[in-house]
């Protein structure tokens, strides 16, 4: 390995544990500052930040490595279903557009707002909203 690669590669192992150690701290200070007094929990020392640091990153955030998951699993394109809806919608025609608006209805009727997805899309027939009800 080049030497330059390793030592980049220990910088960076060094900055994320110094962050994390950060963090900790940040957890335990902010524990301790509230959760006595609004809860009567007791307070926590740094390891046990530490642990709750730990334990809060795998029930929220998963065991996935962070970049390499995202870099794997289509990262970066951010609401990519969304602007593929929004765009099918907008090239649909007011036929095919109350057509599917027929079908969803059942799915929609829950709330009278949902109901209408040209709200959501642009509008109606030429991308204006309809104002009609």
């Amino acid at each position: 390995m080049n030497r330059q690669i390793f030592k980049f590669r220990i910088t960076g192992i060094l900055i994320v544990l110094v962050m994390f150690a950060v963090f900790a701290v940040a957890v335990m200070c902010l524990w301790n500052a509230l959760m006595p007094d609004i809860f009567t929990l007791p307070a926590v020392n740094y390891w046990q930040a530490l642990g709750l640091l730990l334990l809060a990153r795998i029930i929220f955030g998963g065991l996935s490595g962070g970049l390499n998951h995202r870099r794997h699993h289509g990262g970066g394109q951010i609401f990519q279903h969304g602007n593929k809806l929004r765009e099918k919608w907008m090239n649909m025609s007011g036929e095919e557009r109350k057509e599917f608006m027929e079908k969803e209805k059942d799915f929609f009727k829950f709330h009278k707002d949902f109901s209408r997805f040209d709200h959501f899309f642009g509008g109606g027939e030429g991308g204006k909203d309809d104002k009609n009800e």
